[in-house]
């Protein structure tokens, strides 16, 4: 009987993007309608869609050998898991989410000693009330359900809500007055499948992918050729992940050139590359960079 690797797909906001990311890696997830259980091109993993602020407690117990969360969910549930990588992506970007203590504008509350005795809402009660502590203030934390930017000031005097721009929260007439944590995409494992080699091993493997196309994002591929009189011109140029790599190509007064760049210098390198003497310039996307 073939070996299976149940691993967790959150549900919502990262669905998408964490789709993005695997097929990135080279595995294809397909999301079919009202299925929690989307396909994939490898025959070894089973997925199950899950919510991400679930997540944690599944793999903790074994329902899921492998998932993808944020650290800020692990740690509201307090779970007990195995963190494979820290994967930084989210659903608008690459990079780290907020949870932050938003007032109204016109709230008196500027500090955190200011929350002495009022009422916080939000979807993330341990990580909030553990704040509160770490900065000696008793407040009361009420669980949101949801739309918590329209809480204050009418039934809460504040709240603890996640953000990547800020941008809803002023939309909702609030300003951000502390940081309470910060958070990205966590890979964790249950320790029981860890400890299994076939699981551990193939759990690697997707870890090694997955994090090499993350560090591919903002990267591409060029290829040119040139004259040799010109060869040390245009590498002087060259703003190389690594040095570059160069080969002789049949006419031995000409060279191949290769190099991996950051995608954002390319508009002002390609056109400085060609009057240097470059020529037959390819740029092509990277897929994944594994060091």
């Amino acid at each position: 009987m073939a070996q299976i690797l149940k691993l967790g797909i959150p549900a919502g906001s990262l669905q998408e993007s964490t789709a993005a990311v695997f097929a990135r890696a080279g595995f294809n997830i397909a999301f079919r309608s009202r299925s929690y259980y989307p396909s994939i091109d490898d025959p070894e993993i089973e997925c199950m869609l899950i919510r991400a602020q679930e997540m944690s407690r599944y793999v903790e117990n074994g329902i899921l050998d492998l998932g993808l969360t944020g650290l800020d969910w692990i740690l509201e549930n307090n779970s007990d898991v195995h963190e494979v990588a820290e994967l930084e992506y989210s659903k608008v970007s690459y990079g780290n989410v907020r949870w932050v203590l938003a007032v109204p504008n016109d709230s008196p509350i500027a500090t955190p000693k200011d929350l002495e005795g009022k009422t916080i809402a939000t979807e993330v009660v341990n990580l909030t009330r553990a704040w509160l502590k770490q900065h000696g203030v008793t407040a009361r934390v009420e669980f949101s359900w949801g739309a918590t930017e329209v809480k204050p000031p009418t039934l809460a005097d504040a709240i603890v809500e996640i953000t990547e721009t800020g941008s809803s929260l002023r939309a909702n007439n609030l300003k951000i007055i502390a940081d309470v944590q910060h958070s990205s995409t966590r890979l964790i494992a249950n320790r029981q499948a860890m400890a299994d080699e076939w699981k551990s091993t193939k759990i690697a493997r997707i870890a090694m992918l997955l994090k090499g196309a993350i560090n591919a994002r903002h990267f591409v591929g060029l290829k040119m050729n040139c004259a040799n009189e010109v060869l040390d011109r245009v590498t002087a140029m060259l703003p190389s992940l690594h040095n570059p790599t160069i080969s002789h190509l049949s006419d031995n007064t000409w060279s191949a050139v290769e190099i991996v760049v950051e995608e954002r210098v390319v508009r002002t390198l390609i056109p400085q590359l060609k009057e240097a003497g470059a020529e037959g310039i390819i740029e092509y996307p990277i897929n994944k960079i594994i060091p």
